[in-house]
């Protein structure tokens, strides 16, 4: 999931942000610290590995900046651990500024080629943008927005005549969850907000949209009190951690592609036993020196449990089904945002990820042999 865990200044600082904004910051791993990269074993044979290197630099771009998020921090845990260098890839890793649309639209025009999406109806909604980004995996089976409100609402319907606070527009999951729980919207006041949840507690709102691994987090170490309400709960579809490609590209670069996940999927692996080490991998990316290593393990620490959480025991991590993301975007289609659900097949590819995978266990050639 990407959103932003903190407020731009509090992660940038005030004097960086209007540089963080204007270009993005090219980090590989010699670049973002002095620390050299362990030697790893190399994992694939010298003809792929061969093939590996004619793609030349593969650009990874975040959602938003280096924040420990599931389909980010695995990607800067296989830079730092040697794992894409062991499957032969020399993988470029650009600070993204929270714009999921716009870095879609880089991958589509071929100045990138990988980066994560908040959720599957996110690649839908770009290729109705004529963006040519085609969903490689997807981690999370359960939406990542969640509701919070003051411990007085017992009832969803009781926030009709009551202020709900949004960063942006109100996500499709929350807006399903509200109309499966016969709430009148119309008849709740819907104010844009930043994303400082301290607001609700306040009661400058008797509602906020939040995301489940960020502004609970952060309540939760305010001591304040609140009620958290899942769409899931209510019988809302919804996915987080999408990784997506140039569709073109990856189709001429299939050993690139399955390369890229299989290191990732041997980092996330990593990452589930030692998520501090990540996480302060992550910070060495991170030039402002305002990096919260904190804060940032407990967003990996929800995420990559709600992962574990929804993918099912005979399933591989990242998982695609497209039952689900049917349902997922029949959701855009009531909500309004799109006119009809389009054919689903070519906006999603799953053979590359199952093509790494053997029984649920991320294969690595050099150690199989």
């Amino acid at each position: 999931m990407i959103t932003p865990t903190t407020s731009l200044s509090r992660y940038l600082g005030a004097a960086a942000l209007a540089t963080a904004v204007l270009a993005t910051a090219a980090c590989g791993g010699s670049e973002a610290s002095t620390e050299e990269s362990p030697t790893t074993a190399m994992a694939i044979d010298e003809e792929r590995c061969d093939t590996n290197r004619e793609a030349g630099t593969v650009t990874y771009i975040t959602g938003y900046y280096f924040q420990a998020s599931v389909s980010q921090l695995e990607v800067f845990a296989a830079e730092k651990l040697g794992f894409f260098d062991a499957v032969c890839l020399d993988v470029e890793v650009q600070a993204g500024v929270g714009d999921i649309m716009a870095n879609s639209q880089l991958v589509s025009a071929g100045t990138a080629h990988f980066t994560p999406l908040a959720n599957e109806g996110e690649v839908v909604q770009a290729n109705e943008n004529d963006h040519e980004i085609v969903g490689l995996a997807t981690y999370g089976h359960v939406p990542i927005a969640s509701l919070l409100t003051k411990p007085d609402i017992e009832d969803l319907k009781d926030l009709e005549g009551k202020t709900l606070g949004r960063p942006g527009m109100l996500g499709a999951p929350l807006e399903a969850m509200l109309l499966a729980a016969d709430v009148d919207l119309e008849a709740v006041e819907q104010v844009e907000t930043g994303y400082d949840p301290s607001i609700l507690p306040r009661d400058q709102v008797q509602a906020l949209a939040a995301f489940r691994s960020n502004e609970p987090n952060q309540l939760d170490a305010m001591g304040e009190e609140y009620t958290e309400w899942l769409p899931e709960d209510f019988g809302v579809v919804g996915s987080f951690g999408v990784m997506g490609a140039n569709s073109e590209w990856a189709a001429e670069n299939p050993t690139v592609v399955e390369d890229f996940l299989r290191a990732i999927g041997k980092a996330f692996e990593h990452c589930q036993e030692n998520g501090q080490e990540c996480v302060e991998q992550a910070a060495t990316f991170d030039e402002t020196g305002e990096y919260d290593v904190e804060h940032n393990l407990k967003v990996w620490e929800s995420e990559s449990e709600l992962v574990r959480a929804s993918t099912p025991d005979d399933s591989s991590p990242g998982y695609i089904d497209l039952s689900l993301t049917e349902a997922e975007t029949a959701n855009l289609v009531e909500n309004g945002v799109l006119d009809e659900v389009p054919d689903l097949e070519p906006l999603f590819e799953p053979h590359y990820l199952e093509s790494v995978y053997v029984a649920g266990n991320i294969t690595w050639p050099a150690e199989d042999e």
